[in-house]
């Protein structure tokens, strides 16, 4: 049987992997991936929370209405995010963060 611990470890290892995406990487659309990642371990976790609340005999639904609100936000970022990526890729001509970084003098 899965437990709440079965998906709170499996939401950490996301995390995990995606902040050592964000540390890690110079490409700035991996660096936007693994922050996505993340996002969406803390989603998970939040509907693991809701799920394995039972009040009674219905899980919460609090934590699951956030999660919309948080996709739908994390809708909105990946189309902002996306469209400042191309921006950068179209004046330094360059994913990389090391490109975006230097400063022009």
């Amino acid at each position: 049987m899965i437990t709440l611990n079965h998906y709170l470890i499996i939401s950490g290892m996301l995390f995990a992997l995606g902040l050592a995406g964000v540390i890690a990487r110079r490409n700035i659309i991996i660096i936007y991936m693994c922050l996505e990642m993340m996002l969406s371990a803390a989603n998970l976790t939040l509907v693991a929370f809701s799920r394995f609340r039972v009040t009674e005999g219905l899980p919460d639904y609090a934590a699951q209405s956030l999660v919309f609100f948080t996709i739908t936000v994390a809708a909105a970022e990946v189309a902002v995010g996306l469209a400042i990526i191309v921006a950068l890729y179209r004046s330094k001509q360059s994913v990389e963060t090391e490109s975006v970084t230097k400063l022009q003098g």
